[in-house]
C-alpha cells in the first residue's frame, strides 16, 4: 500500500517532530528532505553533481544538523538543477510500498502533491528563533536574523517557493506543545486512512 503524508513547513517549526512521531504511531518510513540539502552543501563542489550522486549514507554525514548546515542547504535548494537531481528520490521513497511520512519545503506543493495526506506546520519567526538557538546556543539575536533570512530565501526564490499546499491543513505550533500538535495531525492521518486502528470518521467540514 502506497500512502503518503507530506508535511511542509518553515525552519524549526515543529515538521520533523511531528513527523517522526506519526511515522512511529502509524508504521511509516520516514524522510527529512531537508537532510538532502544538508547532505549536498556539505559534500562540497559543485552542488548539481553532489545531487546527482548523493546516496542514503551521505544523509548520516556528522553536523548536518548544525544551524550553518541549514544555511549551506537552503541556498543550495534554490538551485533548480539541484532540486530536479534530487526529486525522483524523494518521489520513489514517498509512493513505496507500506506509506512513508516525507517534511520538507515544497513535499505537498511539487514531489507529492498526490499524497493522502498534506500539512503545514508554521509558528512565529520569534518562537522558531528562540527553539533553535536553545537547541544550539549563541546569539539569539542573530539566530532571528538567520531564521528571517532563512524565510525569504525560502519563499522567494523562482522554483519550489515555501508554502501550505492547496488543501493542507495548517497547524501553527507558536502556542501548541508536542503533543498537541502531534494530536492534530494523527487525526489528520487518521480520516485519510479509515482502515487505521482506532480511525476517525470524516469531519464534517471535510464532506
Amino acid at each position: 500500500m502506497a500512502f503518503t503524508v507530506a508535511i511542509d513547513g518553515p525552519a524549526a517549526a515543529g515538521k520533523g517532530t511531528v513527523a517522526r512521531a506519526l511515522a512511529v504511531r502509524f508504521g511509516l518510513r520516514h524522510l527529512d528532505t531537508g537532510l538532502l540539502y544538508r547532505a549536498v552543501a556539505a559534500k562540497g563542489g559543485d552542488p548539481v553533481a553532489a545531487a546527482r550522486g548523493l546516496s542514503e549514507a551521505d544523509l548520516e554525514r556528522p553536523g548536518l544538523r548544525s544551524n550553518a548546515a541549514g544555511q549551506a542547504a537552503s541556498k543550495v535548494a534554490a538551485i533548480p538543477e539541484v532540486r530536479a537531481a534530487l526529486t525522483e528520490f524523494q518521489r520513489r521513497f514517498a509512493r513505496q510500498d507500506g506509506g512513508a511520512v516525507l517534511d520538507g519545503r515544497d513535499i505537498g506543493t511539487v514531489i507529492c502533491p498526490e499524497a493522502e495526506v498534506k500539512l503545514f506546520v508554521t509558528a512565529s519567526p520569534q518562537v522558531r528563533a528562540e527553539r533553535r538557538w536553545r537547541e544550539l546556543g549563541g546569539d539569539l539575536a542573530e539566530v532571528l536574523a538567520d531564521v528571517e533570512a532563512r524565510d525569504r530565501r525560502d519563499s522567494e526564490r523562482a522554483v519550489s517557493p515555501l508554502r501550505a499546499a492547496e488543501g493542507a491543513l495548517v497547524l501553527d505550533t507558536s502556542e501548541m506543545t508536542i503533543d498537541e500538535a502531534v494530536a492534530r495531525a494523527s487525526e489528520a492521518v487518521l480520516r485519510a486512512l479509515p482502515s487505521a486502528p482506532g480511525a476517525l470518521p470524516p469531519d464534517p467540514q471535510d464532506i
